[in-house]
């Protein structure tokens, strides 16, 4: 290189105001880090995995704490405020990696994901714009074009990380309104949604309540949303969609069907291939919300139950659940990136024309978001880390998990199984009142010794009445048998003990 192609000295700075970045800014970062952890490693941790108390008492505690809501006219300083607010969620916030912490699809993070994510955060980048962030950009594309290829889509497939599968699934469904629209002759994005007449969209009864919520955030309407009955494996019923559609009004159009690939509280998998099926015959978007499913790709042994997720038009991940993330993990995929077209943006100060076509573009016109951090960056490096094997090896090691809490859980008289591993959930309830099992949750979570999740299902069979159920949601993959055992007999001793106020009452 000759001199005068030499990049320039970087300008030393004066200021003593400490920055994040790259070079010494993750190092202050890091520092900064060890400082707080050092001085929270002192803190009293709960015994369970949430603080014992009630949420007044709990909530009260972080609130007087952090003293009065007024932006104090002087700080208490950098490490101060960090060693402040880290003893708080150490003492009064909740340890997801305790055996006892079975609730939600919100597992303990992996460590490299958090650390890459603190260096996402350190650089500030946006993915809007080349010069807002290129690393974070190319990574993000990367990402996409690897999960894509775990689904099975081919190359024209496209896709973009969201805040979330909430957020996932009504991008998915705004992309099915504007395609079929188009199709159709309508500009969605011109003559607004009541060009479109009376959509229809179709999902199972135990589809995800995101997708009502997003048919009314987009001018559909709740009423849009036709719930098409499932099996008794808690499956949609491609017979009963067939019907549902052979009944649509003349002025009803059938604009996307939503599988759902992996539901909330039981893992279960609509049939991919049948509902594909039915949903090009008349026209359909098909979208499969995989948000808990998707993960299933890691695993040699649990890939079969997602078959056919390649057929769909959409596809919604939540690595936030399998994929031991912290959120925001979301990616939504599309077969077929010219469905983004409805999202194209031309802004003189973003993206202006002539700069894209010399690739100074970035990721505005895949994303209801203008600037939006490099969420891609934990995501990408934790593939890195642990690959297909690893993550698969978790997996199985949950799946493993719930296989013997199902089993347990049949052998005990007091209990009642519900419904049994898909995935790693396991439905259950205490033989007795609907609100004594409601009341054992609550009494678990009062005294901090565990954290059970809570449903209502049918126990017999389609139709037949609701009752409150037990759910244990396992995620951990450091966890083992023995801790499933004390976790279920924690579960029993306390059913007992009210059961018996309950009856002395």
């Amino acid at each position: 290189m000759s001199p005068a192609a030499e990049a320039p000295p970087r300008p030393r700075t004066t200021s003593t105001i400490p920055l994040a970045g790259t070079g010494e800014g993750l190092a202050e970062v890091a520092a900064a880090l060890a400082r707080a952890v050092g001085g929270a490693s002192t803190a009293r941790r709960p015994s369970g995995p949430l603080p014992a108390g009630s949420p007044q008492d709990v909530l009260g505690a972080v609130t007087s704490r952090l003293g009065p809501a007024v932006i104090p006219a002087t700080g208490v300083g950098a490490d101060a405020a960090l060693y402040r607010v880290a003893r708080l969620l150490v003492e009064q916030g909740i340890d997801l990696t305790h055996p006892f912490a079975a609730a939600h699809l919100q597992p303990p993070p992996l460590a490299v994901a958090v650390a890459a994510d603190a260096l996402a955060g350190a650089s500030n980048a946006s993915q809007d714009t080349y010069d807002s962030g290129p690393a974070g950009i190319a990574v993000e594309r990367w990402l996409v074009s690897t999960l894509a290829n775990l689904a099975g889509f081919e190359k024209r497939a496209d896709g973009v990380l969201t805040p979330g599968g909430s957020l996932s699934n009504l991008m998915a469904i705004m992309l099915a309104r504007d395609t079929v629209a188009r199709r159709l002759g309508i500009d969605i994005r011109t003559d607004g949604v009541a060009a479109l007449g009376k959509p229809v969209v179709f999902c199972s009864e135990l589809a995800h309540f995101s997708t009502h919520r997003a048919c009314a955030v987009l001018g559909l309407g709740e009423a849009a949303v036709r719930a098409v009955p499932v099996d008794a494996d808690r499956r949609m019923r491609p017979d009963a969609l067939v019907e549902m559609l052979a009944g649509l009004n003349a002025d009803e159009i059938p604009l996307a069907v939503v599988a759902t690939a992996g539901t909330t509280d039981f893992g279960s998998v609509d049939p991919l291939p049948e509902i594909c099926e039915i949903a090009r015959e008349h026209g359909m978007w098909f979208h499969a919300d995989a948000a808990y499913g998707y993960g299933a790709l890691f695993s040699d042994r649990l890939a079969s139950k997602v078959a056919g997720l390649q057929l769909a038009d959409s596809i919604t991940v939540d690595l936030h659940k399998i994929g031991w993330q912290p959120s925001a993990a979301s990616v939504l995929l599309v077969a077929d990136g010219t469905a983004f077209t409805s999202l194209e943006r031309q802004v003189d100060y973003l993206n202006p024309a002539d700069d894209g076509e010399q690739g100074y573009d970035g990721l505005l016109g895949v994303s209801l978001q203008t600037t939006r951090r490099p969420d891609a960056v934990k995501v990408a490096t934790t593939l890195l880390a642990y690959g297909r094997t690893g993550l698969g090896s978790m997996l199985d090691t949950c799946h493993d998990l719930a296989l013997h809490a199902e089993a347990r859980i049949r052998t005990e008289p007091e209990l009642e199984l519900v419904a049994g591993a898909n995935l790693t959930t396991v439905v259950f309830r205490y033989r007795g009142s609907d609100e004594l099992n409601g009341a054992l949750r609550r009494e678990l979570l009062r005294s901090g010794q565990a954290l059970l999740g809570r449903t209502s299902a049918f126990r017999d069979e389609p139709g037949s009445p609701s009752v409150t159920c037990l759910k244990f949601t396992l995620l951990n993959p450091n966890a083992g048998v023995s801790d499933i055992d004390a976790l279920i007999d924690l579960v029993i001793s306390t059913g007992r003990r009210l059961a018996h106020q309950e009856g002395a009452a």
